[in-house]
């Protein structure tokens, strides 16, 4: 049996050093400060996305090996790929929010999570430009750590479903989804790139709710594996529209469907009138 603590306190060094390699890309202190933005899938990847993923992989593996560990990558990742057989999975964003790293809005993030059978039970989210890290073990809470402390975090309570605040996506953003976020009861909206920053301001209070709804594409195990035990160990939810979990390592990477988000407080009623508002949607004709 593995000590999930052991494990992440290895996984907490490896986001920090993870971190610190974007920032280098991001203020141009590297070396060559060039991006080399590229495309794959209309999504784009830098010379970043590729370092941290390297110096991540390089350093779980070095830590655990290969015998009893898998480890899914979004920059190694093929299709062909499918269910990895391990019953450890560690999967990896090395740079969740690369749209918003280019354009420089800070709202970026290094995502590593550990699954075990579908599930996380490790996680760690660091946020460069806050300099911050958010980890969670599962049952074991989730704990803010910057550079001067470590502090345990809960999601809000206690308020009106009217005053909950929506964060949302400021690139990703469709017919369907703005009909569904027009017609929710909470108005207040605040725009975060990436899922891992959208998340943080859930934890720390600063928002309440974020939706995900897939249209042509959907989001990936690797947006979603860290960032849910981040929320959920703090107090949250983070289910499909149905109430089913989420799982991870399975024959589909993809997230497909409508996945709600909140601190869990009106999860279930705000599901049930995501779902309805979804089937009086029309798309117009334009």
């Amino acid at each position: 049996m593995y000590d999930l603590q052991e494990i992440l306190k290895i996984a907490r060094d490896v986001g920090w050093g993870a971190a610190n390699i974007l920032r280098s890309y991001y203020h141009g202190t590297v070396k060559d400060p060039n991006l080399d933005i590229k495309y794959k899938q209309n999504e784009p990847v830098t010379v970043a996305d590729i370092a941290v993923s390297q110096y991540i992989l390089t350093n779980l593996q070095a830590a655990f090996g290969d015998e009893d560990f898998g480890y899914v990558s979004e920059e190694t990742y093929k299709s062909s790929q499918g269910q990895h057989p391990a019953e450890w999975v560690w999967i990896i964003d090395p740079l969740d929010g690369t749209r918003d790293f280019i354009t420089r809005t800070g709202n970026y993030a290094v995502h590593i999570a550990l699954v075990k059978n579908t599930r996380p039970v490790l996680a760690v989210v660091a946020v460069p430009e806050a300099e911050k890290l958010y980890f969670a073990t599962k049952g074991g809470g989730t704990f803010l750590e910057t550079l001067y402390k470590t502090t345990p975090l809960q999601v809000s309570v206690g308020k009106r479903v009217e005053d909950l605040t929506l964060v949302v996506s400021s690139s990703h953003r469709y017919e369907q989804l703005d009909y569904l976020l027009q017609n929710l009861p909470c108005k207040n909206q605040k725009a975060i790139g990436s899922v891992g920053c959208k998340i943080a301001a859930i934890v720390e209070q600063q928002a309440d709710i974020y939706i995900s709804l897939s249209g042509k594409s959907a989001p990936k195990d690797w947006d979603m594996a860290a960032p849910e035990l981040i929320l959920t160990e703090a107090g949250g939810k983070f289910t499909h529209f149905d109430g089913t979990p989420l799982t991870y390592n399975t024959d589909d990477i993809n997230q497909w469907g409508g996945l709600l988000a909140s601190n869990g407080q009106y999860q279930e009623a705000l599901c049930k009138q995501a779902e309805k508002i979804l089937a009086e949607f029309t798309p117009s004709s334009t």
